[in-house]
């Protein structure tokens, strides 16, 4: 059972091959892991069926874990019209299975979450799986990068909400430490 002030967040990176998802719980400016995943759909030929266990595992996710939100990683521009239309069905197809629920729906590009996780949006998946390890305190292999991009997603979204990190190396560190080199 969660407390009056947790709040449950469960983050996806959509996709027709591999889905990634994380949920997490946010008390005041902390952050805790509560699982992550991937739902492997590369054995499905059939389009429609992929989407259906998009869909199908969403819901379950949902009614699993209660999430009072979603953020979802929204489609990045590709030079593949027909990937990209595949792929914005997979994010359709999973913000339904929320929106049955009332949860509310945050999207973030990928540059976005990149550079809320790492600093810089051009990180590599390597890289946002590495820092998220650190942030939150666990260990993964580069088998599960689908999968801490999905919590990635999450992650991001609570940073939205004010929870930063306690680094030292911050921006705001920086500035505080430097104000007469801010223009």
């Amino acid at each position: 059972m969660k407390s009056v002030s947790e709040k449950i967040i469960l983050g996806i990176d959509p996709g027709t091959n591999v889905m990634g998802y994380g949920v997490i719980s946010q008390t005041g400016n902390k952050i805790k892991l509560i699982t992550y995943g991937v739902v492997m759909l590369k054995k499905f030929d059939n389009h429609y069926i992929k989407l259906r266990k998009i869909y199908e595992r969403t819901s379950f996710l949902v009614d699993e874990y209660k999430p009072d939100e979603l953020a979802i990683e929204s489609p990045f521009l590709g030079k593949n019209a027909q990937s990209m239309l595949k792929l914005g069905r997979a994010q359709g197809v999973a913000m339904t299975a929320a929106l049955n629920k009332d949860i509310p729906i945050f999207e973030y590009a990928p540059l976005k979450i990149k550079m809320a996780i790492t600093g810089t949006g051009t990180a590599s998946k390597e890289q946002v799986s590495f820092m998220l390890q650190k942030i939150l305190n666990f260990k993964t292999d580069d088998k599960h990068l689908d999968a801490t991009d999905g919590l990635a997603a999450a992650v991001c979204h609570s940073y939205q909400n004010g929870i930063k990190t306690s680094s030292k190396n911050s921006w705001a560190d920086f500035i505080a430490k430097n104000p007469k080199r801010i223009k």
